[in-house]
């Protein structure tokens, strides 16, 4: 509450710093998601569902029975940093300290459990390794609060946001590593009947068919991968989490250079199409 009293817009995380996960009626974006997420929808959901577009301010939603029982499961506290008007800059590990302390502007930082999160004024667009070890987390992204740091804010500088214009630029082939941990979660998957290693060995390979395909057919094979994936649930009690694996469906077509709506239309009508034929 005294997050939210300052202006930061906050969330419940689990014990594996992530995002507990949707309810039933949110799993594999049937909602439609909410009206702030990039491809707005019509979601109202009372439960923290959708990660970092459900972090608020508003102390009604923060004490209501349903974000309650999600603080009680919590482990740690998010936030979104654009919601805040704020980039963190995620450093994680000691060189990319030693390369932000020689190229970027003081400012307030935070100690990590492997780094340090840089803290500057401002907003930009959210992107994954810009560099060896650093993150940019600011528009759609969610953040761990470890502290209010040290050190006075400084603006966002023109070489944090030229990271992510570099990485606009410069499009991720095939070569890219496919050991990305999934966003799946067996604690919100608890009707799934299938384990980790199956779920995490087809999203491997449907994450490698859109991977190489970096001049064209990636939207076409990231629709093939969520349908093929979504088909393999259509027995299982549910839920299943399937929109986690949604979203790693989408990044990775992103990634290779597919228009984010059309990269999110891809995966939901391919999850869609599954789901429907299973009813």
């Amino acid at each position: 509450m005294a997050l939210a009293d300052g202006h930061l817009p906050v969330l419940p995380l689990g014990a594996d710093k992530r995002p507990l996960g949707n309810c039933r009626n949110c799993t594999g974006l049937a909602c439609g998601g909410r009206p702030n997420m990039k491809i707005p929808g019509p979601c109202v959901c009372p439960w923290p569902c959708h990660g970092w577009a459900a972090a608020t301010t508003n102390p009604h939603v923060l004490a209501s029975r349903q974000w309650g029982l999600a603080w009680r499961r919590a482990r740690a506290i998010g936030y979104h940093p654009g919601g805040a008007g704020v980039t963190v800059v995620d450093l994680d590990n000691a060189d990319a300290i030693t390369w932000a302390r020689a190229t970027l502007p003081a400012t307030t930082t935070v100690a990590t459990t492997r780094g340090e999160h840089w803290i500057y004024s401002g907003t930009m667009r959210s992107a994954n390794k810009v560099r060896p070890g650093v993150d940019i987390k600011s528009l759609m992204a969610y953040a761990r609060w470890l502290g209010p740091g040290t050190g006075t804010i400084a603006a966002l500088p023109p070489a944090v946001l030229a990271l992510v214009e570099r990485e606009e630029s410069t499009p991720v082939r095939a070569a890219v590593d496919s050991s990305t941990p999934t966003r799946w979660d067996r604690h919100v998957a608890t009707g799934c009947r299938h384990t980790p290693a199956f779920v995490q060995t087809g999203l491997e390979r449907g994450l490698d068919n859109i991977r190489a395909h970096p001049e064209q057919g990636a939207g076409t094979a990231a629709y093939g991968a969520a349908r093929f994936l979504a088909a393999r649930h259509t027995a299982c009690p549910g839920p299943c989490g399937l929109d986690g694996i949604a979203e790693d469906l989408i990044a990775a077509a992103i990634a290779v250079g597919v228009p984010a709506p059309y990269a999110r239309r891809c995966v939901t009508n391919g999850m869609n199409a599954a789901l429907g034929a299973a009813a």
